[in-house]
């Protein structure tokens, strides 16, 4: 099978984790670390971002700092007649919901969330049970964060 990473190379992969590391590097920045002019740094991340290995660019928000001090994984079991497609769509409408993966296992989602408060999180525990196809819940609070990546290892 043929994936789009079969023809990278290293300069490409060392500019996906400059990229990672910090978005707003400019191009002469990118070209210094690769040892390429910017122009040509220009025309890789170019054809990175039309191959869709660059999905967009985003600012890393330190939620405490916000004033969502709670994050939460919620599992979620879903009845047999839940449809997927809606019942994504409407985690998707929840401002607190930040990831839904869809997992193996005996729920269906599990759905990351940040809250202010565990008061808060009961609120959306509320709105999330009665969501069209939703079964029931479980939740596991998030005590500390002693690792966290930042983006994929693209390099070993």
């Amino acid at each position: 099978m043929v994936t789009a990473t079969d023809d990278l190379d290293d300069l490409d992969l060392q500019l996906l984790e400059a990229l990672q590391s910090n978005a707003r590097s400019t191009f002469a920045e990118l070209g210094s670390l690769v040892g390429l002019k910017a122009p040509a740094v220009h025309d890789r991340v170019k054809r990175l971002e039309q191959r869709g290995l660059i999905r967009g660019y985003s600012a890393l928000l330190d939620g405490k700092r916000l004033g969502l001090e709670l994050v939460a994984f919620i599992s979620c079991f879903t009845a047999p007649d839940c449809n997927y497609d809606s019942f994504v769509a409407a985690l998707a409408d929840l401002p607190e919901v930040c990831e839904v993966h869809s997992v193996a296992g005996e729920e269906t989602f599990v759905c990351k969330v940040m809250t202010r408060s565990t008061q808060h999180l009961d609120e959306l525990l509320g709105r999330l049970k009665s969501l069209k196809g939703m079964a029931r819940t479980k939740t596991t609070i998030v005590l500390s964060t002693p690792f966290e990546r930042g983006g994929i290892a693209v390099t070993s």
